[in-house]
């Protein structure tokens, strides 16, 4: 039976500069490689990793977007809250939701939509 190892999602933008400035300013991802004739960057952040890519030819569909959202497991969810809240477009504020997990979301220069969230007795044990 095939393992899956990973998954690195290619997010399109059509600012692709922008893009890799708001990943890497705001979030503080590292440019991995970039390779300006494709139009395509690999940015990574601890076991994360994002490529960002203008939509090829290859693809029938241009239109840009995503209907559904990137969650982000992360420790310390309170202070990358207090990191970002004054930076970024905000969907929610920080919550502590009845699943057990406290998170928040924002918005990426290009609209998508990026959830960020902790499980709570994770959080009680930071102290």
């Amino acid at each position: 039976m095939p393992v899956f190892n990973t998954l690195h999602p290619i997010l399109w933008t059509e600012q692709f500069d922008e893009s890799i400035r708001f990943y890497t300013d705001v979030l503080e991802f590292s440019l991995e490689e970039k390779n300006d004739s494709w139009q395509w960057a690999l940015l990574e952040k601890d076991y994360v990793r994002i490529m960002l890519s203008k939509p090829n030819a290859h693809e029938k569909s241009r239109k840009i977007g995503f209907i559904s959202s990137f969650y982000f497991n992360v420790n310390n969810v309170v202070r990358l809250w207090e990191d970002l809240k004054d930076k970024v477009k905000v969907c929610y504020e920080i919550e502590t939701f009845e699943w057990g997990m406290k998170e928040f979301a924002i918005y990426d220069n290009n609209g998508y939509l990026l959830q960020f969230g902790q499980p709570v007795d994770e959080i009680s044990l930071e102290g």
